[in-house]
Formats: structure tokens, sequence, C-alpha cells
């Protein structure tokens, strides 16, 4: 499916063959990847459990992202808001207003699932830039705190710095 096409750039539903691509492409940005990932987001975009939105710039991928249709863990995970998760832009295509166009048709999308969305945010500065889009699009803290693996994480706790110490946020949608 094409959610959105202007000019140079689509941004359309995941294609099974995206999965190797994807993987490559962050492999090549020294970034950790797994097929496997890429393979179940496939797998459940088909199931409708999860949307991926692939943007692509003169056919070149450019970033994805995933929305699942209810966030599965975090201080979110009962209420039913759709979540957005992996959410990157390719370094090439950084700046360009790519991220923006891509967030625009995930927020569209998810108010159509509800009235709000979430997503939990890296801490550590590799998230630096994803940080400061969020927040310019409105995306508040739940209040909770900063998790860690998985868990808030208690007052004076250590914790390492890594992927799994993040901040929920979440923003009202406009239908």
């Amino acid at each position: 499916m094409i959610y959105y096409k202007k000019d140079n750039i689509i941004i359309r539903s995941m294609n099974k063959e995206d999965s190797h691509i994807l993987h490559e492409l962050r492999l090549a940005h020294g970034w950790f990847s797994e097929l496997s990932v890429f393979n179940e987001y496939f797998k459940f975009q088909e199931m409708g459990e999860l949307y991926c939105f692939i943007a692509t710039i003169n056919t070149e991928i450019a970033g994805y992202t995933a929305l699942k249709r209810h966030a599965k863990s975090g201080p979110y995970k009962d209420l039913g808001f759709p979540e957005l998760s992996d959410f990157n832009v390719f370094e090439k295509y950084r700046r360009q207003g790519i991220g923006n166009q891509m967030m625009d048709i995930v927020e569209n999308f998810a108010s159509q699932l509800n009235h709000s969305i979430t997503l939990a945010v890296g801490l550590h500065s590799g998230y630096g830039s994803a940080q400061k889009l969020y927040i310019k699009r409105g995306y508040i803290p739940d209040g909770s705190g900063v998790w860690y693996q998985d868990k808030p994480l208690e007052p004076y706790s250590s914790c390492i710095n890594n992927d799994e110490l993040v901040l929920y946020l979440s923003k009202e949608l406009k239908k």
C-alpha cells in the first residue's frame, strides 16, 4: 500500500524483499541488526498486528518505522494505544524532512486506531535526533521516569546507558 507519494518520495508498506535490504542498510551504518526482526515485521504486518512504513527517495530506502496496533510493554501496555517503534532515517537522508513526513503519515494512520500514540526513546546520544524530533512534534513524557530492561528504574539505581534505557512519551492525536 502506498501511504504517500510526491515527486521522488514514496512512503509505502513493507514488501517481503525489504527485510534483507533493511538488515543490510543497518549493518552498513554500523548499527546492530537481526534479519529475523524484519522478517517478523513483515509477518505481523500481514497479520494486521503491525504496520511497517518504508520511506524511499528515488526508489532507495531512506528510512522506516513500525507501528504496533497496541503497546506491548511499558506504561501504556494495557491502554490500547498504538506504539511507534524502531524509527530510523538513514544518515544520507537526514535533515531533508523525510523523518517529519514519515511521522505525519504514521500519526495520521494511528489517529484512525486511537486518540493517542506512544513510543519509547533511548537516552544515549545515538537517539539525539529522534529525541529532538519527538519533542518538537509535541510528544510528552508519561511521568513514570526512565525505564530499564522493561521496568521502571528505581531512583538512584544503577543501569547501563544502552538501548534498554528508555523514556516513554505520548501524544494526543487529532481526528
